[in-house]
């Protein structure tokens, strides 16, 4: 129920094409939604979403190889390259040489890049946990299924790799 209006059910038909339409629909915009919560404070510091995403995944994969971010954002190292590189230059981030392979680069977040990170999390944490709370369990557990059924298997894995 969103306010006082039910939500429509899914049809029997959900396969149809109105229906997947509208849940095409409807990803696409929860999804922006969702990332504009941070959007404002991260251009008062010059940066984007790309920017939040690899916070993100680094706050959650301390001491990341290069390799395994360019995996968990699916974007090309020229533009992991950027994204980095403008971290570091914000002292958000740092690196070090792997322990066992020294060509290695391994990354992390730094104190102010820990805070930022929390920060915006925050922003996320607080609009998404309004949703689910306004859905319930038995929806958000549909919903999780539903976005595991279109996250692809070398994704997949990466779920349970986290603390």
């Amino acid at each position: 129920m969103v306010g006082n209006m039910a939500l429509p059910a899914a049809s029997a038909l959900f396969l149809r094409e109105a229906e997947l339409r509208r849940g095409i629909e409807l990803l696409a915009f929860g999804h922006g939604a969702l990332l504009r919560a941070g959007d404002a404070r991260l251009a008062a510091i010059g940066l984007g979403r790309a920017h939040q995403r690899a916070l993100y995944f680094i706050a959650r994969r301390p001491d990341a190889t290069i390799s395994a971010l360019l995996g968990l954002l699916s974007v090309t190292k020229q533009s992991l390259g950027r994204v980095l590189n403008d971290l570091a230059a914000r002292d958000l981030i740092e690196t070090r040489p792997g322990d066992q392979d020294r060509r290695q680069k391994l990354v992390r977040l730094t104190e102010k890049g820990r805070a930022l990170e929390a920060e915006l999390f925050e922003l996320l944490r607080a609009r998404l946990a309004a949703a689910y709370a306004e859905a319930g369990q038995g929806a958000v557990s549909g919903f999780w299924a539903v976005l595991e059924g279109l996250t692809p298997p070398e994704q997949k894995r990466l779920l349970g790799g986290f603390d």
